[in-house]
C-alpha cells in the first residue's frame, strides 16, 4: 500500500511538472522571460485571468527552478501595483516551497536528485544538516543562493515541517516585496545601492554563518537565565 503511494505521488509529480513545463513552453513563457516588457506582454496577455496565470507562474517559479522569479516579481509589480503583486508572490512562493519540501520528505533522495544537481547537493545538504534555521533563514533573506533549490534539499534533513514553513513565511517575502515595489515603482534603488547591499548581504552571511552557533548559544543561555 505504501508502495502504491509513492508511486502515485510520483506520477502527480511528474503530470505536474510535465504539464507545468508544457504550459510554459507552449505559451512562449521563456521567451517573455528574457525580458520585464517580454514577461509583462506575457501575463498581460491573459486578461481578465492574468492575476491566476501570474500566479501559476510565480509557483512554477519555485516547482520548475530556475525560472526568474524577480523578473516576474517587477512585471507584476507594473501590472498589479505593489501590494496586489507582493500578496499573489508571497503566497505561491510559500506554497511552492512547502510543496517540493513535501515531495522530498515523502519521496526522498530519488525525488531530489531528478531536480538538484549533485554539485549543489554536495555544497549544501551536509550545510542544511549542521547550521539548519541559521543557514536556511540566511539563504532565504539574500538572494545569492539557490533558495528554491535548498527548498527541495531541506526536505531530505529532519527539520520539521512547520519550523520549515515558519522560517520561509518569515524570510522569502522581504525580497519578493523589494522587486514588486520597483515594479510598482514604489522604491527605486540606483546600480550603485544594489551592489553596496549585495556586497554587505554576502558579509553579513559570511559573519553569520562562522559565529552563528555561537550567538545563538549566548541568546540562549541568556533567555534561560
Amino acid at each position: 500500500m505504501k508502495q502504491h503511494g509513492w508511486k502515485l505521488t510520483l506520477l502527480l509529480t511528474l503530470l505536474l511538472v510535465g504539464g507545468g513545463l508544457g504550459f510554459l513552453y507552449g505559451t512562449g513563457f521563456f521567451h517573455a522571460a528574457r525580458s520585464l516588457e517580454g514577461m509583462r506582454d506575457y501575463i498581460q496577455a491573459f486578461a481578465p485571468f492574468s492575476h491566476l496565470i501570474y500566479f501559476v507562474v510565480q509557483l512554477s517559479s519555485v516547482i520548475l527552478a530556475p525560472i526568474p522569479s524577480n523578473i516576474t516579481a517587477l512585471a507584476g509589480g507594473v501590472l498589479f501595483g505593489v501590494w496586489v503583486s507582493f500578496t499573489l508572490t508571497a503566497a505561491a512562493v510559500i506554497s511552492g516551497s512547502v510543496l517540493v519540501f513535501t515531495l522530498a520528505r515523502v519521496l526522498g533522495r530519488s525525488f531530489a536528485d531528478r531536480l538538484v544537481s549533485r554539485r549543489v547537493s554536495e555544497r549544501y545538504l551536509e550545510i542544511i544538516r549542521r547550521k539548519r534555521d541559521v543557514f536556511l533563514a540566511l539563504v532565504f533573506l539574500f538572494p545569492f543562493f539557490p533558495d528554491d533549490l535548498i527548498c527541495i534539499l531541506a526536505g531530505l534533513t529532519d527539520i520539521p515541517l512547520r519550523r520549515f514553513l515558519v522560517l520561509v513565511a518569515l524570510t522569502r517575502p522581504w525580497g519578493l516585496l523589494v522587486a514588486c515595489a520597483l515594479g510598482g515603482s514604489a522604491i527605486y534603488i540606483p546600480l550603485w545601492g544594489m551592489l553596496l547591499i549585495g556586497l554587505a548581504g554576502v558579509s553579513l552571511f559570511l559573519v553569520t554563518l562562522k559565529y552563528g552557533d555561537k550567538w545563538e548559544a549566548v541568546l540562549l543561555e541568556r533567555f534561560k537565565q
